[in-house]
């Protein structure tokens, strides 16, 4: 047994436990379920498995199966880009996948003539994975969880079961929450997630709430229906819920229209990306509950969290009991809770500390401030890490653009600025051109508008380093109307 099965099996068997459109789970539901999976996953010889699923019941009780069972478990997430997918379980070798989309897996393996399984009791598919390479993973790696990664390959942080727990730990002796009805919002294979929205009610005897992305209207990369996400609201009344920032974008406008959250509701955490203070502070007028945390998968998740009684807006918070923040050169550095290392690099295993390539400070408080990225990667307002060099290098590889620049930072989708090789640019040529790229890309890093600028833009030596790169934080002064129009339902912005 895990703590978390443990946790359960003592606990009122009555209690609800899951709860989702169609299944009501109490203790002992999930206890049983989960004793029933681990026991056919052990008959079955699985020992790295991967789970592609959209949130439910299943997908929480096949996590808890493979701690207790001690499998190490690969949750994807399904907005990757089959590349994307191909690359996750490539890179670590599963001996299986646990889906609700057995067509797609069938796709991604079509060379391999796979066989598949139902599982009594549950609404998943056993695909088995062809015999392959077993590739190499630290002692203990219990979880994988893969980023969305600055380009189109992700990386698998490999964490114990001590990791995560640990965090959720953290969580609860600030928060002290009493029988949380938590709705899971996030994608449950995110990090955040999944400690947070799952083995943190777990940990406080709470309920979790896990419907479908179709009834929370957010797919888990750039796409939110806010009709649908406060109709779950209204409909679940949750005491909790994680945000992204885009998320909570959408419900301050709600907010500042009249519309107002379930009076059940007492936190609102936000992170994954940088949030604007003003935002919060809006927020914050209208009596929202919305608490800002900062954190990363190499440390386990969340690391700071202002909380109830001790925020500090424009900052992260203070940091967790699991976790020691220093600054080396001013960037902020985590250990205390740090990953066991990347799948396949050997390098990086066992290492005490993690340089998170954040900028940042603490005040005399304690609490710390986050002030951007060392180097150019894009975190856009849905939490996706976004190379803007590797969607150039897309664009730039056909000749009919001379440059560009590509943006996005806590913005909820990329945009472009282009120079045309041709000094008379034929714009439908470009959008037949961004449109096949964007095909090639995740949805996150696709272009989804874009500005044509003349010739003498790309020659600009205020603009450019002497090697041709973007110098972005003057291009973005420069052109900062431009940009914002790209943001907005401007006459003559095009989409792409």
């Amino acid at each position: 047994m895990s703590l978390l099965t443990e946790t359960l099996a003592v606990r009122n068997p009555e209690d609800l436990v899951i709860e989702t459109p169609r299944r009501k789970l109490t203790a002992a539901d999930v206890v049983h379920s989960t004793r029933r999976l681990r026991t056919f996953l052990e008959g079955e010889g699985i020992s790295r498995l991967a789970l592609l699923a959209d949130n439910s019941a299943d997908w929480i009780i096949t996590d808890l199966a493979c701690q207790s069972a001690g499998i190490c478990l690969l949750p994807l997430p399904v907005f990757f880009a089959d590349g994307q997918l191909r690359h996750s379980l490539e890179s670590v070798g599963v001996d299986a996948i646990l889906t609700n989309d057995p067509q797609r897996c069938l796709r991604l393996l079509t060379d391999a003539g796979p066989e598949t399984r139902a599982i009594a009791g549950s609404r998943l598919t056993l695909v088995r994975m062809p015999v392959g390479e077993r590739k190499s993973l630290p002692e203990g790696t219990q979880k994988i969880t893969f980023t969305s990664g600055s380009t189109g390959s992700p990386r698998g942080v490999c964490l114990a079961i001590a990791h995560q727990l640990r965090v959720a730990e953290a969580l609860q002796d600030v928060l002290r929450l009493q029988a949380p009805r938590h709705l899971c919002l996030l994608p449950l294979s995110t990090l955040l997630e999944n400690v947070g929205g799952i083995y943190l009610p777990l940990l406080a005897n709470g309920t979790v709430i896990a419907p479908p992305a179709t009834e929370t209207g957010f797919s888990g990369s750039t796409g939110l229906d806010l009709s649908r996400l406060i109709a779950a609201l209204e409909r679940h009344r949750p005491t909790s819920i994680i945000l992204l920032p885009q998320m909570l974008v959408g419900l301050v406008s709600l907010l500042e229209q009249g519309w107002r959250p379930p009076a059940e509701l007492s936190l609102a955490a936000v992170g994954g990306a940088r949030v604007d203070p003003g935002l919060l502070g809006r927020a914050r007028q209208l009596d929202f509950p919305v608490y800002e945390g900062y954190g990363l998968s190499e440390a386990g998740s969340v690391c700071c969290l202002n909380r109830p009684g001790e925020e500090n807006v424009g900052s992260v918070g203070r940091p967790l009991g699991h976790a020691d923040i220093s600054f080396e050169d001013n960037e902020i550095v985590v250990s205390g809770n740090t990953f066991l290392g990347y799948v396949d690099d050997t390098s990086s295993w066992g290492q005490p500390k993690v340089k998170t390539g954040d900028l940042g400070r603490q005040d005399d408080n304690g609490y710390v401030y986050v002030e951007g990225r060392r180097k150019n990667v894009l975190i856009s307002s849905f939490g996706r890490n976004i190379s803007p060099e590797w969607v150039e290098s897309h664009l730039l590889a056909n000749s009919s653009i001379a440059q560009c620049v590509v943006l996005g930072d806590d913005r909820p989708y990329c945009t472009a600025l282009i120079v045309p090789a041709d000094p008379r640019p034929d714009s439908d040529r470009i959008h037949i051109l961004i449109d096949r790229i964007n095909r090639q890309l995740p949805d996150y890093a696709r272009i989804r508008r874009w500005q044509c600028l003349p010739a003498g833009f790309g020659q600009d030596v205020a603009l450019f380093t002497e090697n041709g790169k973007p110098k972005r934080a003057a291009i973005a002064s420069a052109f900062a109307a431009i940009i914002e129009s790209l943001y907005a339902d401007v006459p003559g912005a095009n989409v792409a």
